[in-house]
């Protein structure tokens, strides 16, 4: 029996209809960060109180849900307030309020917190080390996961003018959906002035440890950065771009800090680095390799 044209249209269509779900089941695009930080090991001194506000603005981003009912991206502004204290010379804990707005809607993601452990004086050594360790509490729009983990090393290296710092992360959720990413940044600076500083961070996603993804298909992002003071308030900010398909297209990051004076201590608290990136050499100075 002869099949009719409609009939034969459908049997050549489907296995393209059947690859095409394939591929987009299979690209989980980017989902906005409400932290773009490398961390460089400095924290606060014992008993201060820093302060910092991430926000990050995805002007053309991936438009597509990471997952059923997550928030897409595209035209997306994300951040957290966050709040650390110094409790030693090499320890110091932080928490987060994540939050995200799209289309005019307020979104709010619970809550993180962390514990970061360094070596002593971080910001004041050639070369320099630290892990921190983050439990977030998770909300449906922003994770398929209700509670997650993130495992960040701190490796680094700097003299007078230059630094470079390696953060090899990794990304853990609890749960059905719950997966292991490995998600490495890294960031190379030059000094060029005691409060102004310029260089590249680079950002990832591979994908699930031990079935890392194809390139095209991984999250890579490459930013621009700068530090800077305004008055007794340090900024970061920095424009990126996506470098693959399943990447953000341009992504503005700011974070603003400020560190509260120390009790008992005559030190301005501006004169000390908040936690991050912001100044991440103003202990630098007389440094030689």
């Amino acid at each position: 029996m002869r099949e009719s044209r409609f009939t034969h249209l459908t049997r050549l269509k489907r296995p393209l209809l059947i690859g095409a779900a394939v591929w987009v089941a299979t690209q989980h695009p980017a989902h906005a960060a409400d932290e773009i930080q490398v961390y460089n090991a400095a924290i606060a001194a014992v008993g201060q109180f820093t302060v910092q506000q991430h926000l990050n603005y995805t002007p053309l981003g991936v438009k597509e849900p990471p997952f059923p009912g997550g928030l897409v991206s595209n035209g997306a502004i994300n951040g957290t307030p966050e709040f650390a204290y110094g409790l030693t010379d090499w320890w110091e804990v932080g928490l987060y309020l994540p939050f995200a707005i799209q289309n005019q809607t307020f979104y709010s993601n619970a809550f993180k917190v962390r514990t970061l452990f360094v070596s002593p004086h971080a910001d004041q050594r050639d070369f320099f080390y630290g892990i921190n360790f983050e439990f977030a509490n998770e909300t449906p729009p922003f994770a398929q996961t209700r509670f997650a983990m993130e495992i960040r090393p701190i490796i680094g290296r700097r003299n007078s003018e230059y630094e470079f710092i390696v953060n090899p992360i990794v990304d853990v959720g609890f749960g059905r959906f719950g997966e292991t990413h490995f998600a490495p940044a890294a960031r190379v600076a030059r000094k060029f002035d005691d409060d102004l500083y310029a260089g590249f961070e680079y950002y990832s996603d591979w994908g699930s440890i031990g079935d890392f993804k194809a390139f095209a298909q991984q999250e890579h992002a490459l930013f621009a950065v700068t530090d800077f003071k305004l008055g007794v308030v340090d900024v970061n900010f920095g424009v990126g771009y996506g470098l693959t398909p399943a990447s953000d297209r341009w992504i503005v990051k700011t974070i603003i800090g400020y560190a509260f004076p120390v009790p008992g201590s005559n030190t301005a608290g501006s004169d000390r680095a908040t936690t991050g990136p912001v100044n991440p050499m103003s202990r630098a100075t007389q440094r030689t390799w």
